[in-house]
């Protein structure tokens, strides 16, 4: 996939338009009659998005919790098969501009021939425009404009990016996967930490994510897939104040390798979350504290098949 911006976008072109945050399965769909239009009409089929939440722009005090990172967002883009894919820069100037002008931006500066636009989706200052505008202004600048058909999951699932955001921040990250399609993520590096999992027998890594903006599950002890220096292991996952050790209000997060030994300090590590076992919880004591752990890691052992 060709990541261009606006300034070398040049290659003719069926497009879409969205934050595309989680590329979800609706999102999924929506590429695919994306593309299905493209190979119809012997073009490229493009992606325009934002590489910073439009909200963060007009709303300074806006704090996004994103699914995907900038990157791993072009990544989920760039499976599907897109052959292109224009990163804007979301900028107050551009969100002053009409759907019209909007459009004429995109046909003359990306080259847009076609644009498939999300059945539910608006743009445009004020989002005042719907889908008959669109296709007045598409006529006059001569785009054509299809409206994309809604996905429907064959469970019900109202399928979206908030969705995925409420299930995560409840800790259903086994849910979520029925709605983004995958296993949710958090990519990080590994920091020193105060070393109190070592000394009752299970050592962690202490996760610095990388990027302040990306949604952290609730608080919990959680089933993880844990990728470092190219190879998987399993891990046993905590985020929280861990309120028995009295940590305060600073919330880790901490993965507990199995059958792993080696130093890995400002290593990168990718955690995928497969479910999570109990929430956070405050015990007696510490010894009580190490039983529970003996607990979480045999169970854990088992659902990762360690």
């Amino acid at each position: 996939m060709e990541v261009k911006d606006i300034h070398t976008a040049n290659r003719a072109c069926v497009a879409t338009i969205g934050f595309f945050d989680g590329v979800h399965r609706g999102h999924c769909f929506l590429v695919k009659q994306l593309q299905e239009v493209a190979a119809q009409m012997g073009l490229a089929s493009a992606v325009i998005t934002f590489g910073q939440h439009p909200r963060k722009v007009l709303h300074q005090d806006f704090q996004p919790q994103l699914l995907t990172t900038t990157a791993e967002k072009l990544q989920l883009l760039d499976d599907l098969g897109i052959d292109v894919c224009i990163l804007l820069d979301f900028t107050l100037q551009l969100a002053s501009l009409s759907a019209f002008d909007f459009m004429k931006l995109i046909k003359e500066q990306c080259h847009v021939q076609a644009l498939v636009i999300g059945y539910d989706h608006r743009f445009g200052h004020q989002r005042s425009d719907g889908f008959d505008d669109y296709v007045c202004y598409g006529r006059s600048l001569g785009m054509r404009i299809i409206q994309a058909q809604p996905f429907v999951a064959a469970d019900g699932m109202a399928v979206s990016s908030s969705l995925a955001r409420k299930l995560i921040l409840q800790g259903c990250v086994d849910k979520a996967v029925e709605c983004l399609g995958y296993a949710y993520s958090l990519s990080g590096s590994v920091v020193p930490g105060h070393q109190v999992g070592r000394e009752m027998g299970f050592p962690t890594a202490n996760i610095q994510v990388d990027e302040a903006d990306k949604l952290i599950p609730a608080d919990g002890v959680y089933a993880v897939r844990v990728y470092v220096g190219g190879k998987e292991y399993g891990g046993m996952l905590s985020i929280g104040n861990r309120p028995t050790i009295n940590n305060g209000i600073d919330r880790s997060i901490e993965v507990h390798l199995f059958h792993f030994h080696d130093d890995i300090y400002g290593e990168q590590v990718r955690l995928t979350f497969i479910c999570r076992t109990r929430p956070e919880m405050t015990f007696p004591s510490r010894e009580s504290l190490v039983a529970q752990l003996h607990k979480d890691k045999e169970q854990i052992s088992k659902i990762l098949g360690y």
